[in-house]
């Protein structure tokens, strides 16, 4: 896949972003409100987040979302890539195509070293970074 963030990544990582900050048990509803978007919406954010068990999801009356990672040991890439699925280099900038060989595009060197330097960048920024100074 291209690297992209969506909606979808941003809603997931404001979504963890609360639920460490709060570190408790938070309704669906509560969080979805607080995060703004709707708890259906919410639902598809979150669950890629369920599976890399970084957020318990606990049903019933009492239930809601709970972080379960540090949040130093996550970084903004993980985050994307759980949600949006793994990225892949080589793909062109222009079209959703590989870009290799004869067939690369003009922007093709310049694209690879900054998205080099992106990958680089989202890979380094820890989740505990996003943070509020003092969670």
């Amino acid at each position: 896949m291209r690297l992209e963030i969506t909606r979808r990544s941003d809603l997931a990582t404001r979504a963890l972003l609360t639920l460490v900050t709060d570190g408790k048990r938070t309704k669906a509803s509560h969080l979805a409100a607080r995060i703004g978007t709707t708890p259906g919406f919410l639902t598809q954010a979150i669950a890629p987040l369920v599976q890399k068990g970084w957020v318990r999801s606990d049903p019933g009356p009492s239930g809601g979302y709970v972080a379960t990672l540090d949040p130093k040991f996550v970084s903004v890439l993980d985050v994307i890539e759980a949600v949006e699925g793994l990225t892949e280099d080589g793909q062109c900038v222009l079209e959703g195509r590989p870009c290799a060989g004869a067939a690369q595009c003009a922007m093709h060197k310049p694209w690879s070293n900054a998205r080099t330097q992106l990958m680089a960048n989202l890979a380094g920024t820890p989740l505990s970074s996003l943070l509020p100074a003092g969670k």
